[in-house]
């Protein structure tokens, strides 16, 4: 219990259940919309905004979040307008991102400092401020679901629907892709990027496991996310491996039991 007394667990335990929250509801609608991939391609794309940051010397968060935002538009710009298949899009922005932070990376004098912190996660180092604008996020993110949360819904899982009742439908595309660009970037921290995307569909599709009601999808992963990054970021500081890694590892754990749970039910 004397872990719990530290300042820098407490605040990866705020951290943890805040980022579990925006995760649990922007990963929602990225899984519904069937998304994962784009997801994946913004995650990466950040890395070219990282180390930009670094060659600079300016706040590498800063510049991830820059480059995220830019690609998530891009990427539904393309896709809709110019008559670019959106999987090729995709791995464009996916291929550039890495591409640039490699070399940005390689041109910072001396070594970029906390990379492996922002590649492979460590929850520990995370700062006051990581957590007023992952608050921020949640809170905006929390306002925007209660107010529009049927034309949410409606876009997510039947865009030609949501269309045909003249719901403003590319405002809601847009607005979803700039949190989830956003949500993508304050959640480096957590699990890195190399791991990130699991973070944002692994709760959601062991929820989905049980019920298909977004609403209840919504809660499940939160429940989820926020249990298994508490198990990993034990677990990791007792065993001294990266926290990412096994918060990953224990949201894998937690889908297997689950869906044997439900097989074994099933052959009842």
């Amino acid at each position: 219990m004397e872990l719990f007394q530290y300042t820098f667990f407490q605040n990866a335990l705020t951290g943890s259940l805040l980022t579990a929250i925006v995760c649990g509801i922007v990963g929602t609608y990225i899984v519904s919309r069937r998304l994962v991939f784009i997801s994946g391609g913004i995650t990466h794309a950040s890395f070219g905004g990282l180390g930009l940051g670094f060659y600079l010397g300016m706040n590498p968060i800063l510049m991830a979040m820059v480059f995220s935002i830019l690609s998530a538009f891009g990427v539904e710009w393309v896709s809709k307008t110019q008559n670019v298949r959106e999987d090729s899009a995709i791995a464009g922005i996916w291929s550039l991102g890495m591409a640039l932070g490699v070399i940005f990376i390689f041109l910072t004098p001396g070594y970029a400092p906390n990379l492996s912190a922002y590649l492979f996660g460590n929850i520990l180092t995370i700062s006051m401020t990581d957590i007023i604008l992952i608050t921020i996020l949640a809170v905006m993110l929390v306002i925007v679901f209660l107010l529009f949360f049927h034309e949410i819904m409606y876009v997510a899982f039947d865009n030609d629907f949501a269309i045909t009742q003249r719901l403003p439908v590319k405002t809601i595309e847009y607005t979803m892709m700039f949190f989830i660009a956003v949500t993508i970037v304050l959640s480096i921290r957590l699990v890195g990027i190399m791991l990130l995307m699991s973070l944002l569909t692994l709760p959601q599709i062991t929820v989905n496991l049980i019920t298909s009601d977004f609403k209840k999808i919504i809660w499940g992963s939160i429940l989820v996310g926020f249990t298994g990054c508490v198990a990993g970021l034990i677990l990791s500081y007792f065993l001294n491996v990266p926290s990412g890694a096994f918060i990953i590892l224990v949201l894998v754990v937690l889908f297997l039991i689950t869906k044997g749970i439900l097989f074994f039910l099933h052959r009842q």
